[in-house]
């Protein structure tokens, strides 16, 4: 029965290393989200790499244009830049300065900050 149980242990610790390693390896790259409401026009991309050990860097680009009376406004830009920590044990990426987070899905090629989908861009 200890035997079972070690087996078993061993087993769940690879399989959650190949995991972190997969959400790792997918986090880097270019990761886009279009939006649209009454009031805007939104076009984000997030560009994300790899730092030393668990730091991620993100170059955040927005363009977006105001509505004014249903028609678009001129285009306006916007930059940030961030930086993440990325957690083993639930995979997931924390924003410093605001405490977003960051949940990737790479079976499905995306990102969620919130209610926001970013999609990444091959």
């Amino acid at each position: 029965m200890k035997k079972l149980s070690l087996i078993f242990l061993f087993c769940s610790a690879v399989v959650m290393a190949c995991k972190t390693d997969r959400v790792r390896k997918f986090a880097s790259g270019n990761f886009v989200n279009h939006s649209r409401g009454q009031l805007s026009l939104a076009d984000d991309t997030l560009s994300i790499s790899s730092q030393e050990g668990n730091n991620f860097k993100v170059h955040r680009r927005t363009g977006f244009n105001l509505m004014n009376n249903g028609k678009p406004g001129r285009r306006q830009f916007a930059e940030e830049h961030w930086l993440l920590v990325y957690d083993q044990p639930t995979c997931a990426m924390t924003e410093l300065r605001h405490g977003r987070t960051l949940i990737f899905y790479p079976d499905s090629g995306a990102l969620l900050i919130g209610r926001r989908k970013y999609v990444k861009q091959d």
